[in-house]
């Protein structure tokens, strides 16, 4: 299977989000990837449900949502009507892991779950064959342009046993940092889809940098 890329809205020029969608829009890459701050669960504040409602007439592409926010279990409804495809959440954010995960499918989405740095894979093994993709954060989540952390390989070959061992088919989505200079080591530890900011709407050529990364 040919790997997915999905370009972080974040990195975007907010004051034409409006052309940002449309360049990812009129690009190869399969998805966009939402990230929703709210300033307690991360350092940092971005966007919600209304602005995603707002761009979702903009695009088919796949909405890849990602929760940075606590009690997540309570917008798991809005992020759907907002028009979420895929939804993910924070295992270090939710107390009924579980229940969370069967919530989001209920609600028609696909379920992700999302591991910081620190958080070790064995958090997963119960859960990994109810899920649809795993996020793995390669830097601390809460701001763009931070430094990829090498750790991701070995935790992405972790996952990828994981996933075999428990007979899981989830997606594994790495966010953080990522570029053409780590984009072939990420493929070959099991990566199957890749967050891009900086590296997409960073690039003088974006369309250019989404091409170069979804290359076989």
């Amino acid at each position: 299977m040919a790997h997915i890329l999905a370009p972080s809205l974040l990195s975007a020029d907010f004051t034409d989000l409006r052309s940002a969608v449309k360049l990812v829009d009129e690009s190869p890459a399969q998805w966009l990837h939402l990230d929703v701050m709210d300033g307690v669960f991360v350092p940092n504040i971005s966007y919600g449900p209304s602005l995603i409602k707002a761009i979702r007439p903009l695009t088919k592409k796949v909405f890849d949502t990602h929760l940075m926010i606590v009690d997540p279990d309570r917008y798991i409804s809005v992020f759907k009507d907002a028009g979420s495809d895929v939804l993910t959440v924070h295992l270090e954010a939710c107390t009924h892991l579980h229940r969370t995960v069967q919530a989001i499918k209920a609600a028609g989405m696909k379920a992700g779950v999302s591991l910081n740095p620190h958080t070790s894979v064995n958090g997963l093994e119960d859960i990994i064959a109810d899920l649809d993709l795993v996020l793995v954060m390669s830097v601390n989540p809460g701001f763009g342009g931070q430094k990829f952390i090498a750790n991701t390989y070995s935790k992405l070959n972790r996952l990828r046993d994981l996933r075999a061992q428990k007979g899981s088919h989830a997606l594994l989505e790495v966010d953080g940092g990522v570029g053409m200079d780590n984009r072939d080591e990420l493929l070959k530890n099991g990566a199957d889809v890749l967050v891009a900011g900086n590296s997409v709407f960073g690039a003088n050529d974006p369309v250019s940098a989404i091409k170069a990364l979804m290359a076989a």
